[in-house]
Protein backbone atom coordinates (compact mmCIF):
# COMPACT_ATOMS: atom_id res chain seq x y z
CA UNK A 1 0.00 0.00 0.00
CA UNK A 2 1.35 3.28 -0.85
CA UNK A 3 1.40 6.85 1.39
CA UNK A 4 -0.83 8.22 -0.64
CA UNK A 5 -3.92 5.23 0.11
CA UNK A 6 -2.76 4.99 3.97
CA UNK A 7 -3.50 8.40 4.17
CA UNK A 8 -7.15 8.13 2.38
CA UNK A 9 -8.41 5.00 4.23
CA UNK A 10 -7.02 6.88 7.59
CA UNK A 11 -8.99 10.18 6.54
CA UNK A 12 -12.07 7.82 6.24
CA UNK A 13 -11.59 6.21 8.93
CA UNK A 14 -11.60 9.32 10.78
CA UNK A 15 -14.50 10.57 9.20
CA UNK A 16 -16.44 7.39 10.03
CA UNK A 17 -15.25 7.59 13.73
CA UNK A 18 -16.34 11.39 13.97
CA UNK A 19 -19.88 10.70 12.33
CA UNK A 20 -20.37 7.86 14.57
CA UNK A 21 -19.44 9.67 17.59
CA UNK A 22 -21.95 13.08 16.78
CA UNK A 23 -24.82 10.20 16.20
CA UNK A 24 -24.27 8.59 19.61
CA UNK A 25 -24.40 11.90 21.44
CA UNK A 26 -26.92 13.57 19.58
CA UNK A 27 -29.14 10.24 19.82
CA UNK A 28 -28.47 10.07 23.74
CA UNK A 29 -31.79 10.55 25.46
CA UNK A 30 -32.28 14.05 27.82
CA UNK A 31 -31.54 13.21 31.23
CA UNK A 32 -34.47 15.25 33.16
CA UNK A 33 -33.06 17.26 36.75
CA UNK A 34 -33.63 15.70 40.31
CA UNK A 35 -33.63 16.89 43.33
CA UNK A 36 -33.20 14.97 46.98
CA UNK A 37 -33.47 11.39 44.68
CA UNK A 38 -36.70 12.69 43.09
CA UNK A 39 -36.75 12.61 39.29
CA UNK A 40 -39.30 14.74 37.80
CA UNK A 41 -42.47 15.01 37.37
CA UNK A 42 -42.73 13.39 40.68
CA UNK A 43 -44.16 14.22 44.04
CA UNK A 44 -41.73 11.83 46.75
CA UNK A 45 -42.78 10.91 49.87
CA UNK A 46 -39.54 9.80 52.67
CA UNK A 47 -41.38 7.90 55.07
CA UNK A 48 -38.65 8.33 57.79
CA UNK A 49 -35.57 10.91 58.38
CA UNK A 50 -33.09 8.32 57.49
CA UNK A 51 -35.08 7.62 54.30
CA UNK A 52 -35.04 11.65 53.47
CA UNK A 53 -30.95 11.92 54.87
CA UNK A 54 -30.16 9.05 52.54
CA UNK A 55 -32.15 10.85 49.35
CA UNK A 56 -33.95 7.30 49.10
CA UNK A 57 -38.21 7.91 48.54
CA UNK A 58 -40.42 5.48 49.71
CA UNK A 59 -43.20 6.61 47.23
CA UNK A 60 -44.01 8.43 44.12
CA UNK A 61 -46.67 9.62 42.66
CA UNK A 62 -47.15 12.10 39.43
CA UNK A 63 -50.66 12.12 37.79
CA UNK A 64 -52.63 15.06 38.13
CA UNK A 65 -56.59 14.07 39.41
CA UNK A 66 -59.38 15.77 40.38
CA UNK A 67 -59.80 13.88 43.44
CA UNK A 68 -57.71 12.35 46.41
CA UNK A 69 -55.56 9.63 45.87
CA UNK A 70 -55.00 7.18 48.81
CA UNK A 71 -51.57 6.65 49.77
CA UNK A 72 -49.36 3.55 50.31
CA UNK A 73 -47.68 2.36 53.16
CA UNK A 74 -44.69 3.65 51.64
CA UNK A 75 -46.38 6.93 51.54
CA UNK A 76 -48.42 6.94 54.55
CA UNK A 77 -47.35 8.95 57.34
CA UNK A 78 -44.21 10.09 55.82
CA UNK A 79 -41.63 11.94 57.48
CA UNK A 80 -41.42 14.61 54.59
CA UNK A 81 -42.47 15.26 51.26
CA UNK A 82 -41.19 16.82 47.78
CA UNK A 83 -42.78 18.49 44.80
CA UNK A 84 -40.05 17.99 41.93
CA UNK A 85 -43.11 19.27 39.69
CA UNK A 86 -42.67 22.89 38.18
CA UNK A 87 -46.15 24.16 37.80
CA UNK A 88 -48.24 21.47 39.71
CA UNK A 89 -49.01 21.90 42.88
CA UNK A 90 -49.76 18.47 45.38
CA UNK A 91 -52.53 19.10 48.00
CA UNK A 92 -51.58 16.98 51.00
CA UNK A 93 -54.56 15.84 53.23
CA UNK A 94 -53.59 14.82 56.72
CA UNK A 95 -55.87 12.38 59.17
CA UNK A 96 -56.70 15.49 61.15
CA UNK A 97 -58.20 16.66 58.71
CA UNK A 98 -55.75 19.27 57.62
CA UNK A 99 -54.26 20.37 54.19
CA UNK A 100 -50.91 21.44 53.08
CA UNK A 101 -50.33 22.60 49.66
CA UNK A 102 -47.03 21.53 48.20
CA UNK A 103 -46.00 24.05 46.18
CA UNK A 104 -43.77 23.34 42.93
CA UNK A 105 -39.77 22.25 44.24
CA UNK A 106 -40.90 22.44 47.75
CA UNK A 107 -40.59 20.25 50.87
CA UNK A 108 -42.85 19.66 53.32
CA UNK A 109 -42.27 18.29 56.54
CA UNK A 110 -44.94 16.23 58.09
CA UNK A 111 -43.63 16.54 61.39
CA UNK A 112 -46.28 14.92 63.66
CA UNK A 113 -49.45 15.20 61.80
CA UNK A 114 -50.06 11.98 59.65
CA UNK A 115 -50.65 12.43 55.40
CA UNK A 116 -52.66 9.89 54.39
CA UNK A 117 -54.14 11.25 50.85
CA UNK A 118 -52.85 13.78 47.85
CA UNK A 119 -54.37 15.60 44.96
CA UNK A 120 -51.73 17.02 42.51
CA UNK A 121 -53.53 19.95 40.63
CA UNK A 122 -52.51 21.67 37.81
CA UNK A 123 -51.93 24.86 39.77
CA UNK A 124 -48.89 25.80 41.84
CA UNK A 125 -50.84 27.24 44.55
CA UNK A 126 -53.48 24.14 44.81
CA UNK A 127 -56.34 26.77 44.00
CA UNK A 128 -55.84 28.50 46.92
CA UNK A 129 -56.72 25.84 49.55
CA UNK A 130 -54.21 24.56 52.07
CA UNK A 131 -52.30 27.57 52.04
Amino acid sequence: MNLRTKKAKLATCTVGALSAAALAVSAAPASANTAYGCGYPQVCFYKTQSNWDARQWTAAYKDVTSYYQNLSSGAYGSFSVFNSRNDDGALLHYTNGGLVCANPNTIVYNNSWVVDKIRIMDDPNCGGMGA
